[in-house]
């Protein structure tokens, strides 16, 4: 069981193991850089084959947090949590209780907020042992549920029509045919958005019904999972888990536009090199998948849905300057944004 030596480690400040004998709580706490303030980060929970894969997972979602939170302009460092298990069968109130006092444990140096596998009455339960938490419904908005995925997929929505602009010259999605891979909470958010903005839908998910409801309520066409990637569309929107983009998968891409909510959608960096020799346009998945993190914050600080919206809306501008910067320099997006963020955040390297 590798950390210092994982390829993603990355000089992570902090990286922690708690576990609780009663619940078969099994965690692992990374916090990658507190330069701007305490690390904020989703607690995944998912059924990892190997503790190795847990380890990795981690810690280059909490590298990916620094970078989100430095783009989209926020007070916050980068950290993430993962829980190893089955989301479906083995979650209780008391099993979230002990992660709880896992994230106690750190001192505030760790804000945990829902993520894959878990949700904001799981957030609820770790709130009891702790306040470092978000993603939690107060009753005092009537807009806001706790649930942080209609804020992302305005993010990813505003990040698709500024690559449209660039890439078109038009930021109007109508018309235009968009394959959204994964139709959990973001993904259909994103397609309820995209279909009301006239854009053509064609969409997969590894549960049916999701993909059902999908066809029925916005009129798209389903695809296997299997076929969505290689699919004949304008834009390419992953919004399920991440390294998606690989040798194999550029192959077969035909797409103009890639811009999704999925959180590390390139296997490589040099797959971004290799979408930008290929002239497809990506917009780096955790600048405009960036509005949950934007949504926790601006909860936990009081502010109100009208702020929070105002502030996503800026990913457009830091997109945009991200995609001039890259054209001006002849650089992939990814290499631009990773460069941006570290200026943010003040990276010396």
């Amino acid at each position: 069981m590798n950390v210092f030596s994982d390829i993603a480690f990355d000089d992570h400040e902090q990286v922690v193991f708690a576990s609780d004998k009663t619940t078969g709580l099994k965690t692992i706490i990374a916090v990658h850089n507190t330069n701007l303030g305490p690390s904020l980060g989703g607690c995944r929970m998912w059924p990892y084959a190997t503790e190795q894969e847990a380890i990795h997972d981690v810690l280059r979602l909490s590298r990916g947090m620094t970078y989100k939170s430095a783009l989209a302009n926020l007070p916050l460092g980068g950290g993430k949590s993962v829980i190893i298990g089955d989301p479906r069968s083995q979650k209780t109130p008391e099993f979230f209780r002990a992660m709880g006092r896992a994230v106690e444990q750190l001192g505030g140096r760790y804000i945990v907020a829902e993520d894959v596998g878990t949700s904001p009455e799981d957030m609820g339960h770790i709130a009891s042992q702790t306040k470092h938490v978000g993603g939690i419904n107060d009753g005092k908005d009537p807009e806001r549920t706790g649930d942080p995925s209609p804020f992302t997929a305005y993010g990813v929505f505003i990040g698709i029509k500024e690559a449209v602009r660039f890439k078109h010259g038009t930021e109007d999605v109508k018309g235009m045919r968009v394959a959204v891979q994964g139709l959990g909470h973001v993904g259909y958010h994103l397609c309820r958005m995209l279909h009301a903005n006239g854009a053509k839908l064609i969409v997969a998910d590894l549960h049916e019904a999701n993909a059902k409801a999908a066809e029925i309520e916005f009129d798209a066409t389903v695809v296997s999972v299997d076929e969505i990637l290689a699919v004949d569309v304008d834009i390419l929107a992953p919004c399920a888990l991440g390294s998606v983009i690989t040798d194999r998968t550029i192959e077969s891409l035909k797409v103009s536009v890639i811009a999704g909510a999925a959180n590390n959608q390139l296997e490589h960096d040099r797959h971004g090199e290799m979408l930008h020799e290929a002239g497809i346009l990506y917009a780096p998945d955790y600048v405009i998948n960036a509005g949950g993190v934007v949504e926790v914050y601006f909860c936990r600080e009081g502010k109100s849905v009208a702020e929070t919206n105002m502030h996503i809306e800026g990913i457009g501008e830091t997109v945009r300057e991200i995609f001039k910067r890259a054209k001006d320099q002849n650089l992939s997006t990814g290499f631009v944004a990773d460069r941006l963020a570290e200026e943010r955040f003040g990276l010396k390297k």
